[in-house]
């Protein structure tokens, strides 16, 4: 695999310093009200009634059948109730909360054009933004360059959520203070590296949330009924998933959407599929059951071995 010295200034910002990459173009929400977090509550699989300002986290939004619907970040700002996700996602889980609304003390805002979100990827990601919490999910507000900010610490790094009109000014700030602008295919590596299912590439409205292994991640247990609750629930203490979610080492790129063969049966699907400096070409997918970490099994003209996640 490449040496350090071999990398693109992207791949190795990532991997040393910090990469900087513009996602303003993701579905963005907000609630307010006293009854923002119970109305959410009822909806997402994930116990947003136990946040505290400041906190966060990552949830769901399920069929009755609890199939995805969508995934969502959801932030206690202490001023609001902040919802974002991927832009395909965003119009059902409008819906879905525009039509619970009725009879709690909570607005919802549409924040998709008026907000600006540039991501940092990499060790020194708080280093350039300034001070979060430790916490996936912990936010807290601040101001680079005198732009006011919040800041969302992340698995790989710290989001920032500005002023729409703002989000310029703050990219050529951050991008001073060291941050090297990448591209989404630098950003999805290291997404698949770590092994990280994204909707609409390995999930979509057929996933049950544990199948994608996000029980841990996306659902709580412990809290009340919420849409799609007793699919969840059964399969968590009664059943086996038919499927998991994988990682793929291959042995060239393949396209995204390629059936994974076992023999002559079809056990999968290629999802997201990324050139890995560290470990070649790999790539994500809900695979059956019937192929185990260890398993070779075929994709196109590639093959692929099969294995435990994160890579």
């Amino acid at each position: 695999m490449a040496s350090t010295d071999q990398l693109t200034a992207a791949a190795q910002a990532v991997r040393t310093g910090v990469g900087l990459l513009d996602r303003s173009e993701r579905g963005k929400l907000a609630l307010t009200g006293a009854g923002a977090k119970a109305l959410l509550q009822g909806q997402v699989t994930n116990d947003v009634e136990a946040l505290e300002p400041g906190s966060g986290c990552y949830a769901a939004l399920l069929t009755q059948k609890g199939k995805m619907l969508g995934d969502l970040r959801i932030l206690d700002t202490g001023a609001e109730v902040w919802l974002d996700t991927e832009r395909p996602t965003l119009q059902a889980i409008f819906n879905a909360v525009h039509r619970a609304r009725i009879g709690f003390e909570a607005e919802l805002h549409k924040r998709t054009l008026e907000r600006g979100l540039l991501s940092l990827i990499g060790p020194r990601a708080r280093e350039v933004a300034g001070a979060v919490g430790e916490a996936e999910h912990a936010n807290a507000p601040g101001e680079i360059a005198g732009i006011p900010v919040l800041l969302v610490a992340t698995d790989v790094g710290v989001d920032l959520i500005c002023d729409a009109g703002q989000t310029a000014a703050l990219s050529a700030a951050l991008i001073a203070r060291g941050a090297v602008a990448i591209d989404e295919a630098t950003a999805e590596c290291v997404r698949v590296e770590h092994g990280r299912p994204r909707y609409g590439f390995e999930l979509d409205e057929t996933t049950i949330p544990q199948e994608a292994g996000l029980n841990a991640r996306a659902v709580s247990f412990e809290k009340g009924c919420y849409v799609g609750q007793e699919t969840v629930a059964r399969l968590h203490w009664r059943g086996k998933p038919n499927r998991y979610l994988r990682g793929l080492r291959l042995s060239a790129p393949a396209p995204a959407g390629t059936e994974l063969l076992l023999g002559e049966k079809v056990v999968g699907k290629l999802g997201s599929v990324a050139i890995s400096p560290a470990h070649g070409p790999i790539g994500l997918a809900l695979v059956r059951r019937e192929a185990p970490p260890g398993t070779h099994v075929a994709a196109g003209e590639a093959s692929a071995e099969v294995v435990e996640l994160p890579f």
